[in-house]
């Protein structure tokens, strides 16, 4: 559901204003986002899902013309559309008539083709028209490839598909490579901008009392680490990670020096202290206790010297 003017126009007659002043480069092999269905979806606010089924009435109706084209950053070539001739005539038509409309901006009432700069896209100029035909200063509803701003009910079912997504791969702390090509490919479905999802992975993340960003790219760093280089592809998944949750150089180094600095540790240090934490719930290890560790110990390869590391670090938590 789209709010204010907006929701008195049809899902087709969004699009055709979309694309209206969107233009295919002529030639060439790329084509903006805009014009995929991912970003038609964002702009006429409207779930992913749904738009199929309008780009494949108007194609039929001859109103849009579909070609095969790059989008930078993306891997594949995607399906485009484009108005047709008579598409265009169409948009334009509806385009006067929606720019004749009368709003009231503060105490006077005047065209929307008055109050219009070209350089804004219609659909923009018209989210800030609400149902009683008042502009108001800011948007009634952003599309999800805008940074800021409140998505439409629509569009909010994938912010929240994108929330629980993360708060699924925080649960452990940390996003592996997988749960992030997945979470990317899911993002670049929906079209939606990094910072807005970098927002709902902080939401996410905070809502489950995860540590902070820079704790886990510590973590991550750690393993990187752990066989004495970081390869490119670490390399790459840093710099995403990094990129994503606004780790500036100068962190990044620090974190870097802390991390070559640390004493490396067992591979199954965290199970065996995990073990001891349960042990010392009561504040004391029990001889039965104190011989099950001892076991844990020889069978995990834990020294001595990791097995007492641990029980400071507990004694201090204490």
């Amino acid at each position: 559901m789209v709010v204010g003017y907006l929701g008195t126009l049809t899902t087709e007659e969004r699009t055709m204003l979309h694309l209206l002043n969107q233009q295919l480069p002529a030639g060439g092999w790329e084509a903006p986002p805009s014009l995929t269905q991912a970003g038609i979806s964002a702009a006429v606010h409207v779930q992913r899902k749904h738009i199929p089924r309008t780009l494949k009435r108007m194609e039929k109706n001859g109103l849009l013309s579909v070609a095969q084209r790059h989008i930078p950053g993306g891997k594949q070539r995607k399906r485009v559309y484009t108005l047709t001739e008579s598409g265009r005539e169409m948009a334009n038509s509806l385009a006067e008539r929606v720019l004749s409309e009368q709003v009231k901006q503060g105490d006077s009432t005047t065209a929307l083709s008055e109050v219009w700069n070209r350089n804004e896209p219609i659909l923009e100029l018209l989210s800030r028209v609400d149902e009683a035909l008042i502009l108001q200063d800011a948007p009634l509803v952003s599309p999800v490839s805008n940074p800021h701003g409140m998505a439409s009910m629509d569009a909010q079912n994938g912010e929240d598909l994108v929330r629980r997504m993360y708060a699924r791969a925080w649960e452990d702390g940390k996003i592996t490579r997988d749960e992030q090509s997945l979470l990317n490919e899911v993002v670049e479905f929906l079209g939606m901008h990094p910072e807005r999802v970098r927002r709902l992975s902080n939401e996410a993340r905070k809502s489950l009392k995860i540590p902070p960003p820079e704790e886990v790219y510590f973590e991550m760093i750690l393993q990187a680490l752990d066989d004495g280089e970081i390869l490119q592809d670490e390399i790459d998944l840093l710099d995403t990670f990094r990129v994503h949750f606004g780790i500036d150089q100068v962190t990044h180094h620090a974190l870097l020096n802390r991390a070559r600095n640390t004493t490396p540790v067992s591979e199954h240090y965290q199970t065996y202290a995990a073990a001891v934490k349960t042990a010392m719930k009561d504040k004391v290890i029990t001889a039965d206790e104190h011989a099950i560790l001892k076991t844990l110990r020889g069978t995990l390869d834990i020294t001595d010297q990791e097995h007492e590391r641990i029980m400071n670090e507990l004694t201090e938590e204490h």
